[in-house]
């Protein structure tokens, strides 16, 4: 979104609402049931700007772990500071970039950096619950329905030979 800063910046009005959704970028294994919603306000305080944003995005997916659906709304707070182009130095900029947002000319886009931090935020993996114990590797049942029929030891294959000649030992006795 756009947002023309032209009152604020000549001290026509002390806040900007903002209230608009925003189309997410897509994440592999991940559906957006819609668009996240985005409210906040755009304050100054004698020259002092702050934007201040908040996200909510309904997704769903598959638990990283035992592949059950997996439903919910992840939310995003955002506070940045807002400064005209130009009044930083290339040095401020390099140093605290993630704390600043620009306005160019009279507008303040605030989709960028609101996308960027989404992407960065957001769950690399999907989990139905937090302790969630996944599926056997052997048979594939979810753990979390209880335990199956399988056996928890595994031989090292490179020292199963090993075992039959514990067999045979006891074949001769």
């Amino acid at each position: 979104m756009v947002i023309d800063v032209g009152p604020l910046l000549r001290g026509e009005v002390k806040k900007i609402n903002i209230d608009y959704m925003l189309t997410a970028e897509p994440v592999s294994g991940v559906d957006f049931e819609s668009d996240a919603h985005v409210t906040g306000v755009l304050t100054d305080n004698a020259g002092y700007m702050r934007l201040g944003l908040k996200a909510e995005l309904k997704y769903h997916g598959e638990c990283a772990r035992c592949l059950a659906p997996v439903d919910g709304v992840f939310s995003l707070d955002l506070e940045r500071t807002v400064a005209v182009e130009g009044v930083l130095s290339e040095e401020e900029l390099e140093e605290n970039g993630d704390e600043y947002v620009l306005i160019h000319g009279s507008v303040l886009d605030v989709d960028q950096t609101l996308c960027e931090e989404l992407m960065l935020a957001f769950p690399t993996k999907l989990l139905c619950e937090e302790d969630c114990p996944g599926l056997c590797p052997k048979c594939g049942k979810p753990r979390r329905e209880g335990s199956c029929d399988c056996s928890d030891k595994e031989i090292d294959p490179r020292l199963a030979i090993l075992a039959t000649l514990f067999d045979k030992d006891k074949d001769s006795d």
